[in-house]
């Protein structure tokens, strides 16, 4: 079974290292138009992703508040707030661009990313407040 896992370690290994070599590759070879718009794409969705990481932690006084009031509704509201708000920052970081099927999946997953990720951490922030 040790022969097993190191030939399959072995095996995945290689396949990471082709795959890094060709993406080297690939980046060399792209022209500067593409390399600037996979640069900035990129940056614009880290950016938005650490908004959603830090919102609800910034605003912890505010969930707190929420809290103690105990009414679903109330909670429910905060999160959908927090969403939207995260769902329009997304749509404004890309240009109100969001045409075309890929583009509005990728949207709606983020979306629903943001919203399950501020559902859990209003809920833990809540408990401790």
């Amino acid at each position: 079974m040790d022969f097993l896992k190191s030939i399959g370690g072995k095996i995945v290994g290689g396949m990471v290292a082709l795959a890094v070599i060709a993406a080297g590759i690939s980046w060399y070879e792209m022209d500067p138009a593409t390399r600037h718009a996979l640069v900035s794409g990129t940056g614009r969705i880290f950016a938005w992703l650490g908004i959603v990481l830090l919102l609800p932690w910034g605003s912890f006084f505010l969930i707190g508040a929420v809290g103690r009031r105990e009414s679903n509704l109330a909670g429910a509201a905060l999160v959908a707030g927090y969403t939207l708000l995260e769902a329009v920052v997304l749509a404004w970081l890309f240009g109100w661009n969001v045409r075309g099927a890929s583009a509005i999946v990728f949207f709606g997953a983020g979306v629903l990313l943001a919203g399950a990720y501020n559902l859990f951490a209003c809920d833990w922030i809540a408990e401790r407040a």
